[in-house]
C-alpha cells in the first residue's frame, strides 16, 4: 500500500469509525434516558456475557484470517487464502452452532449466570443472533486481509445505525425497565442479521470461494488461540466483575439496586465516553495490521520502523488532545449527556486512562500483526491479575473508583509490556520516547486554561456554547503548542508529506 493510499484509507476509516461510534453514544444517551441506569445495568450485563460467548468463538479469527491472507499474498498463494477464510468458517459454526442449541435448551436455567437473574431472559434474546455475528467476524477477517477496509467500514455503520434505529423505535413503547432491557436486544440481534447478510452478498459478489479446506485448520488455530484465549479472559473478566463489583460495593454498605445502578453509570454511561479515543486507534490498528504482517514477512525492516513509530504517534497525540477536555469538561459532560452527576465526575476523575488504554490497544494489535499473540496473550492476564486484586479489595474503601483505579493499572502494565516486547523484536528498533514527553508536557497548559477559562463562560452562557468556547481557545493554544515544541515536524518532515496528508483528506 503507497503511503497516499494508506493515508486516504485511514482517514475514511476514521471518519466512518467516527460516525458510527457517534451514533452509538447517541444511542447510549436515549437507552439512559428511556430504560435508567438500572435498565441499562440489566443490558449491559446481559451483552458482557454474551460477549464472553462471541469472543470465544471468533475474536481471534479475524486478525489471524487477516495476518494469512497477507502471509499468502506476500508467498503469492491465493488458493491458500481462501482455504484460510473456509477454515475459519468451518472451525466457526463447529463451535457456534452446537453452543447455540446447547443453551437455548438450558434455557431459564442459566439464571445462575447473572447477579440479577432478569437478565436471563435479555440473554436468551442475545442468543438468535450468535451464529450470524460469529460468522460474520470471518467474512470480516477477510475484508481485513484484502484492504477491503471501505466495505468493512460500510457494514459496521449500517450494523449500527440497524440497531439504533430499531432499538429506538422499540425502547420508547416499553412498560418497565426489563421490557426496555429486552427490547434493546431485539434491536442488537435485527442489527446481526442486517450486516451478516451484507457482507455474505459482498464477499462472493467480489469473488470469495468456499474451497477444500485442507492444510489450513493447523495454521489457523495455532494462531488464533492466543488471541482467542486472551480476548475470551477479557470477556470472562467483564463477567467475573460484574458479578464481583456489585457484590463488593454491596460489602461496602450499598443496597443491591445502588450497587447495580453504580454499575450502570460506570459500565453504561461514563466507559463509553472514556473509550472514545478506540475509535481512531482502532481505525489506524485496522488498516496497519496487514501493512504490518507484510512489511514483517517481506523483511522491509525499515519501512516497518516507520509504519510503527507513525502509529504509536498519532496514538499518543491522539490520547494526549482528548485529556485536557475530558478533564475540563468532564463533569458537566454527565449532567448534559446522561443527567446523571456521578457519570461526569467519573469521566473528569479516570481521564488520564486514555493513554494507557490507547497504547495498550494499538501495541497488541501491532504484536499480533507480528506473529506474537501467545507473548500477548501473557502480557494481557498480568495487566489483568492487577485490575482484579482491585477489584476485590478496593470497592469496600473507594466504592466504584476500584474498578476505575484496576483498569487504569491493567492498561498500564500491559502496555508497558507490550512496548519492551515491541522493542525486542523489531530488527530496526522503534523510537517515540522525545515525541511521548513533549505531547504529554502540552496537556498540563491547555488543561490549564480551560480550567481557568470554563468557569468564566460558564456563568455568562449556556452550557453547550461555554463548552464550546472553551474548547476553541484550548484548540488554539494546543495548535501553538505544537508548532512551539516541533511536533507537527514529525509527522510531517517536508513539504510533500503535508500535502500527501491534504490529498487524502480531500479524497474523504
Amino acid at each position: 500500500m503507497s503511503k497516499s493510499t494508506f493515508i486516504r484509507t485511514a482517514a475514511l476509516v476514521t471518519v466512518l469509525s467516527i460516525c458510527e461510534r457517534g451514533l452509538g453514544f447517541l444511542y447510549r444517551i436515549i437507552l439512559s434516558r428511556t430504560v435508567g441506569p438500572e435498565g441499562l445495568g440489566i443490558y449491559q450485563l446481559s451483552l458482557s456475557v454474551f460477549a464472553v460467548l462471541v469472543t470465544a468463538t471468533s475474536s481471534g479469527i479475524p486478525i489471524t484470517v487477516s495476518r494469512l491472507i497477507s502471509k499468502y499474498r506476500a508467498g503469492k498463494n491465493p488458493y491458500a487464502e481462501r482455504q484460510t477464510v473456509t477454515a475459519a468458517v468451518c472451525i466457526t459454526l463447529a463451535f457456534a452452532v452446537p453452543v447455540f442449541l446447547a443453551l437455548w435448551l438450558l434455557g431459564d436455567s442459566l439464571a445462575f449466570l447473572f447477579s440479577d437473574e432478569r437478565c436471563t431472559q435479555v440473554f436468551l434474546i442475545l442468543l438468535y443472533g450468535f451464529v450470524f455475528t460469529s460468522v460474520y467476524a470471518v467474512v470480516r477477517g477477510s475484508f481485513w486481509g484484502n484492504k477491503q477496509f471501505l466495505a468493512y467500514s460500510v457494514i459496521e455503520f449500517i450494523e449500527e445505525s440497524v440497531m439504533i434505529a430499531v432499538g429506538s423505535l422499540l425502547v420508547v413503547h416499553m412498560t418497565d425497565v426489563l421490557d426496555g432491557a429486552r427490547r434493546a436486544a431485539f434491536a442488537v440481534v435485527i442489527s446481526y442479521l442486517v450486516s451478516f447478510t451484507i457482507s455474505m452478498i459482498y464477499f462472493f459478489v467480489k469473488g470469495g470461494k468456499f474451497v477444500n479446506p485442507h492444510g489450513q485448520f493447523k495454521p489457523l488455530l495455532s494462531s488464533a488461540m492466543p488471541i482467542t484465549a486472551m480476548r475470551t479472559s477479557t470477556s470472562l473478566i467483564n463477567s467475573l466483575i460484574s458479578v464481583l463489583l456489585p457484590a463488593r460495593l454491596i460489602l461496602g454498605g450499598m443496597t443491591s439496586a445502588e450497587a447495580m445502578t453504580e454499575y450502570g453509570v460506570v459500565l453504561g454511561m461514563a466507559m463509553p465516553v472514556l473509550f472514545m479515543p478506540s475509535t481512531i486507534i482502532g481505525s489506524v490498528a485496522l488498516v496497519l495490521t496487514p501493512e504490518l504482517s507484510d512489511n514483517f514477512y517481506r523483511g522491509q525492516h525499515e519501512r516497518l520502523k516507520g509504519n510503527i513509530e507513525k502509529a504509536l504517534q498519532i496514538t499518543i497525540l491522539v490520547a494526549c488532545t482528548l485529556i485536557p477536555f475530558f478533564f475540563v469538561f468532564g463533569a458537566d459532560a454527565g449532567m448534559l449527556l446522561f443527567t446523571s452527576a456521578s457519570s461526569g465526575e467519573i469521566i473528569r476523575n479516570c481521564c488520564l486512562m486514555l493513554l494507557p488504554m490507547s497504547l495498550s490497544l494499538i501495541t497488541t494489535s501491532m504484536l499480533n500483526s507480528l506473529g506474537c499473540e501467545k507473548h500477548t496473550l501473557v502480557n494481557f492476564l498480568v495487566g489483568a491479575a492487577v485490575m482484579l486484586a482491585c477489584v476485590w479489595f478496593l470497592p469496600p474503601y473507594i466504592g466504584i473508583y476500584g474498578l476505575c483505579l484496576g483498569q487504569f493499572l491493567d492498561h498500564t502494565v500491559c502496555s508497558a509490556l507490550n512496548l519492551r516486547l515491541l522493542h525486542k523484536k523489531c530488527v530496526r528498533k522503534p523510537v517515540f520516547a522525545a515525541f511521548f514527553l513533549k505531547a504529554a508536557a502540552i496537556t498540563l497548559p491547555e488543561a490549564g486554561l480551560g480550567v481557568l477559562l470554563y468557569p468564566l463562560f460558564r456563568s455568562a452562557m449556556h452550557p453547550w456554547l461555554a463548552i464550546a468556547a472553551a474548547a476553541a481557545a484550548m484548540l488554539l493554544m494546543q495548535a501553538i503548542l505544537l508548532r512551539c515544541t516541533g511536533i507537527y515536524r514529525l509527522f510531517f518532515k517536508n513539504k510533500s508529506e503535508k500535502n500527501l496528508l491534504a490529498k487524502g483528506l480531500k479524497s474523504v
